[in-house]
């Protein structure tokens, strides 16, 4: 390929980027404005013309997906050559090569999840830490690593954070201390402390510096606004005293300060390099003028309200408002509910109507802020007989029948499934050997496991229509090759069904059409965010979820959780101003599942049959009717009940029975007059125990 042509369809911005050889160079991206497109194109520019050799160009991006689109896309341009891996991928591999050299003996055993080796901290300090604790401290571990603070450092660092900890500040530091000891006695290595050691193993032995140095010359980091201090320090060391490095980021896609990350990298890089040059990317062509002028509106709320704090730092500083470059769609719709239940019923209603419509199942999400908010629409969207993909759950390479699946193409390769099908073509030879594994033309009826498992040999199958389509001479020993790419990568290609995912999981994706449902104060914002820079925070997270939508955008909010429950809640403040200038608003929708008062039993909240068995009536329904059950919060309450039993010397049913502790996981009650309305709570268990019940459900 002629460096010339890589030149050629890139907009004049883009164009800069690409042609910007030798950084420092700083390239602000705003959503949907082709930074992948504009910072490949200029490593393969950069190697077509000599200006640097493939071998020598590390392309760091924080997941492994994105680094297998970025090895992709420069196999395509010319430039196979170049290494594209994350963070931790980088850091694992150096360090693997010089362990033997460096330190010898047995390199550590790598942690992939904190939370069994946190357990064992906390038994070992005589905590009793229930499983959501657990998880929120291994995530509390991970901050004070990413930001380097030891645990003796923790208490001071969290309170000049103004971090909310999952437990006692002084207990959190205790398991902390006790993780890195237990981690030391066994041998053990965990990701951030993988970074720091390579850290410092080029710091300490020149040599090796001077390797790694010599090995990759330029430098190329994506989504740099989500770089943490942990991470800065390994780009650093990396480079040493040379500044060939460029950098991508959105300064308005900033959603991870939580973690450790900081935007300031990023916005603060030209006062650590002079003499970078800074590049603009505006011109989105992922989303209609419609979309783009409420993004706009929605971060330009930012500029006015221009807080201090680190992190909420007005983007708009930077000049990156985004200019629509596609041509107009529909105006987003803006709509009210009664209630939980009947907003997740529209939303299920209006995605089937727009698959009836034509647009693919796979190119419509369902974005909320928390996870627990997705069963109320996983049950509307079943009961309205639309498929939907839940992301965030098991990988799809890790699925048994997708395993299988690869298994019997690989095979099918050895054998020569080509020269069995001759004639077949790719799609053929493809669908042949899937049907060995149960997949058929015709999905099965209904939902649940049969679909799902069809669903994921479907992808496949439209996978090898896609690579048949880009390249018509390729055979199953292309596509196999592909799918061993990507499983390794964890890039999985997209099943048929509508996409149920959180706000934070949805970055870097994009759909035809976007529900972003949930949208009231206490969830976006979340209740636990209190400073400006939390609340922009926030603001950011809606501005990604606008941001995602092609075309058609809708976002909603419900004045009560349940049926017939108070309608006290008020629609987020991000939206105040925008719902009568950017869209229409719809009036709210009739709610049918609300029910007059009336004499008698009571009736069942789902099917309306009466109640007669107190059970039943102290669930609200029907025993075999499905539940709306947040299971974590029921494991949270029996952990709850047990401690409360134990220090009070009483029976655990006397505290609250098991029916009553899932009708409390069911209904999720927001305040103290919600969960009076339970059976089986009544005033005195009210006032004993309501505050830590609330507490439990966050609320």
């Amino acid at each position: 390929m002629m460096a010339e042509s890589v030149l050629e369809g890139l907009d004049p911005e883009q164009r800069a980027v690409a042609e910007a050889v030798q950084g420092p160079v700083c390239v602000l991206a705003g959503a949907g404005t082709g930074k992948t497109r504009a910072i490949t194109h200029r490593i393969a520019y950069a190697t077509l013309t000599g200006v640097v050799t493939p071998q020598r160009v590390l392309a760091v991006t924080f997941t492994t997906r994105a680094a297998g689109e970025l090895r992709s896309r420069l196999r395509q341009l010319g430039a196979p050559g170049v290494q594209a891996r994350t963070f931790h991928a980088a850091a694992l591999r150096q360090l693997t090569y010089f362990w033997p050299r460096v330190v010898g003996g047995d390199p550590p055993k790598i942690i992939e999840k904190k939370a069994g080796l946190v357990a064992d901290a906390a038994r070992a300090c005589r905590l009793s830490l229930g499983r959501t604790e657990l998880r929120d401290v291994a995530s509390e571990i991970e901050w004070a690593k990413v930001t380097q603070n030891r645990p003796e450092d923790y208490p001071a660092a969290v309170a000049k954070a103004g971090r909310r900890p999952p437990a006692e500040v002084v207990d959190v530091a205790r398991v902390y201390a006790m993780y890195e000891q237990l981690r030391r006695e066994r041998n053990l290595l965990d990701f951030e402390g993988m970074l720091e050691l390579t850290a410092a193993v080029l710091t300490e032995h020149r040599e090796v510096a001077n390797q790694v140095r010599e090995q990759y010359r330029h430098f190329v980091v994506d989504e740099f606004q989500d770089v943490n201090p942990l991470q800065k320090l390994l780009l650093d060391t990396w480079l040493g005293d040379r500044d060939d490095l460029c950098v991508v980021g959105d300064p308005n896609q900033t959603i991870y300060s939580f973690t450790g990350a900081s935007p300031s990298h990023l916005l603060d890089f030209t006062r650590e390099h002079p003499d970078a040059k800074v590049v603009r990317l505006v011109r989105d062509y992922r989303s209609t003028p419609q979309v783009v002028r409420l993004a706009n509106a929605v971060i330009g709320q930012a500029r006015r309200a221009a807080p201090d704090a680190p992190g909420g730092r007005p983007a708009g500083d930077h000049g990156l408002e985004l200019v629509a470059q596609r041509e107009t769609g529909p105006e987003p719709v803006f709509n009210e509910y009664d209630d939980e239940i009947a907003e997740a019923d529209d939303a299920a209603r209006r995605a089937r109507k727009l698959i009836d419509e034509g647009v693919p199942a796979r190119e419509i999400a369902i974005l909320y802020r928390i996870n627990a908010q997705s069963e109320t629409y996983e049950s509307a969207l079943a009961a309205a007989g639309v498929p939907y993909v839940l992301r965030g759950a098991e990988r799809f390479f890790d699925r048994p029948e997708v395993k299988q699946a690869v298994f019997m193409l690989r095979a099918a390769t050895r054998v020569g499934a080509d020269a069995e099908t001759d004639g077949m073509g790719l799609i053929q030879t493809v669908r042949h050997v899937l049907s060995g594994a149960g997949f058929s033309d015709r999905p099965p009826e209904g939902a649940g496991a049969v679909r799902a498992r069809w669903e994921s040999l479907a992808a496949l199958a439209q996978l090898a229509e896609d690579i048949a389509a880009d390249d018509p001479t390729a055979g199953l020993p292309d596509f196999v090759a592909d799918l061993e790419e990507r499983a390794a990568a964890q890039h999985a290609p997209p099943l048929e069904g509508v996409t149920l995912a959180s706000l934070h999981a949805a970055k870097g994706l994009e759909w035809d059409a976007v529900f972003l449902v949930g949208l009231v104060e206490g969830t976006l914002p979340i209740v636990y965010a209190e400073t400006p820079a939390q609340i922009e925070e926030e603001r950011r997270l809606l501005y990604v979820g606008i941001t995602r939508a092609r075309v058609h955008l809708s976002l909603s909010w419900a004045l009560s959780r349940a049926p017939g429950g108070a309608r006290h809640r008020r629609p987020s403040r991000f939206l105040h101003g925008l719902t009568g200038k950017a869209a229409t608003l719809a009036p709210p929708r009739a709610d049918r599942t609300k029910r007059r008062a009336a004499k008698g039993p009571q009736p069942c909240r789902v099917c309306g049959r009466p109640l007669t068995a107190a059970v039943e009536r102290k669930l609200g329904r029907c025993e075999d009717c499905p539940s709306e059950l947040n299971e974590e919060l029921l494991l949270a309450l029996k952990e709850w009940r047990a401690r409360i039993s134990d220090e009070q010397k009483i029976p655990a049913y006397v505290v609250f029975t098991d029916a009553t502790l899932q009708a409390i996981a069911e209904h999720n009650p927001e305040s103290r007059e919600e969960l009076a309305r339970i059976p089986g709570v009544g005033r005195v268990k009210l006032d004993r125990y309501g505050d830590e019940v609330l507490t439990l459900c966050g609320h």
